[in-house]
């Protein structure tokens, strides 16, 4: 049988069969361990280049500062929320969520064009468990050949040992990830306070903290690729968006095909065979246990695991590398190199709009936000010759800068206010003040029940940093 892979048959394979089941699964439902061969070369090492600088982000931006601010925190507790060192609150919450919007269009968009590159990656999931929890595995346990005979062999010293140490150090790292995922939440600061005053004070963080390093380390000591396979909406959504101009990770089945074993002189193409030699090394490497030869598959994150393995291979026996590489379905299937297209240079133009209009959300968030409320049943009274109305204000200062204020009636002229304080208001950074004042104007400027006034926060430079309309109260008056 062959199955079809594009507008190319790919023979010697079992149908469409491998795209109804799980690679990780067998007719059973039973789960088939995946043991991936260490994998190695030019991919291998960028990667590996990557990960670590994300890693030490991950490790370093917790304890990093921006004008005195956290680079990053996002307390849902206590309602904190800072970003590049600018604090975000409640008040502010459509930019945050607009934003989440314009990433998810990024991703949908990013994806279309240059397809599952994030989850090989960029994923915190393969970038833990394949350059930190499958690396110690390595280290504890041996490369493929190694676990599989440890896995099959009965519980012995050697297999004991090896397991309770790769748990306990698994279980060690979990706690460590479950820590640094607080410090995001409540700052190294609160955290360090927590843990110096121990659990009895603080049993509701503690059991969180215990519960989050149990989830991560089930996660990554069992779950592993399952998560990519059968939990990550990503996996399944890349399905609907990818088309034969998305760059992925793809098995060149014209020159690959008809695959045959190696033979040292021979004339492959003088016997009708192709380059692929059939020695499995892309299968063995997969951390999600695929068989790239078979085209596009739901469970491929991009890793380029394959590709290493393969050139690897091809350049042992002297064959051109590329059999498998980054390319579109249409390079396959006319063999020409598709190279920077005007799609990819439109799309990459958008995808940047997109970031600079976020970025612009979020610097254009003004510097203060002040509100002015009347109180519940208050009204109107008069007082020497003026009409008196009484409002609260809340004042939101989103910088860590002290600012002093006072505030003034933009709109309509000849308005008069006085605060329960002095004139000029203190402001903390990053606090919220609430106060009271009381708004008046000449009877004889009141000609309606109702009028509309703007109010002004400005600062002692003479810079109005926000202003709100409301409304204004007075007697009603019968027009003749």
């Amino acid at each position: 049988m062959s199955i079809q892979h594009g507008n190319i048959k790919i023979p010697g394979s079992d149908g469409e069969a491998y795209r109804d089941s799980v690679g990780t699964m067998d007719d059973s439902g039973k789960r088939k361990w995946v043991f991936p061969r260490k994998p190695k070369g030019k991919f291998t090492n960028y990667r590996d280049y990557t990960s670590y600088i994300l890693l030490a982000l991950f490790f370093t931006i917790p304890f990093l500062k921006i004008n005195n601010n956290p680079v990053l925190l996002i307390n849902l507790l206590d309602r904190k929320f800072f970003i590049l060192g600018q604090s975000f609150y409640l008040q502010d919450f459509f930019i945050l969520a607009l934003g989440a919007v314009i990433s998810v269009i990024f991703v949908m968009i990013f994806t279309v064009v240059f397809g599952r590159i994030f989850c090989g990656w960029l994923c915190p999931q393969t970038i833990f468990m394949e350059m930190v929890f499958r690396k110690i595995e390595y280290l504890i346990e041996g490369d493929r050949n190694k676990q599989m005979k440890l896995d099959k062999q009965n519980w012995d010293y050697e297999k004991i040992k090896k397991r309770v140490l790769k748990w306990s150090v698994f279980f060690m790292i979990s706690v460590i990830i479950a820590h640094f995922m607080f410090l995001y939440i409540v700052g190294y600061e609160n955290l360090f306070r927590i843990m110096k005053e121990g659990p009895l004070e603080h049993s509701i963080h503690f059991t969180s903290m215990l519960s989050f390093s149990l989830v991560f380390y089930f996660v990554f000591a069992w779950l592993r690729e399952q998560v990519c396979t059968l939990i990550c909406p990503y996996g399944r959504l890349q399905g609907v968006l990818i088309d034969k101009q998305t760059i992925n990770v793809y098995y060149d089945t014209k020159r690959g095909e008809n695959r045959a074993k190696w033979r040292n002189g021979e004339n492959r193409k003088a016997v009708s065979k192709g380059d692929c030699i059939d020695c499995g090394q892309c299968v063995v490497v997969c951390p999600t246990g695929i068989d790239i030869r078979n085209g596009q598959q739901l469970e491929c994150i991009n890793c380029t695991a394959c590709i290493d393995a393969c050139d690897e291979v091809m350049t042992k026996v002297g064959l051109p590398t590329g059999l498998v590489r980054y390319a579109t379905e249409t390079e396959i299937e006319t063999g020409k190199k598709t190279g920077i297209t005007s799609r990819m240079l439109i799309t990459t133009i958008f995808l940047g709009l997109l970031i600079g209009f976020l970025g612009y959300l979020l610097n254009d968030r003004g510097s203060m936000e002040a509100k002015f409320i009347k109180p519940a049943g208050s009204t109107f009274f008069f007082r020497d010759g003026k009409i008196v109305n009484n409002f609260t204000y809340t004042f939101l200062n989103k910088t860590n800068e002290k600012k002093v204020v006072s505030i003034q009636v933009l709109y309509p002229k000849n308005a008069e206010v006085i605060s329960s304080s002095s004139s000029k208001i203190i402001l903390k950074g990053d606090e919220i003040l609430k106060g009271s004042i009381s708004i008046s104007f000449p009877e004889k400027d009141v000609e309606f029940s109702k009028k509309n006034i703007t109010i002004a926060v400005i600062n002692d430079k003479g810079e109005i940093l926000d202003t709100y309309e409301t409304t204004f109260e007075g007697p009603f008056k019968l027009l003749l």
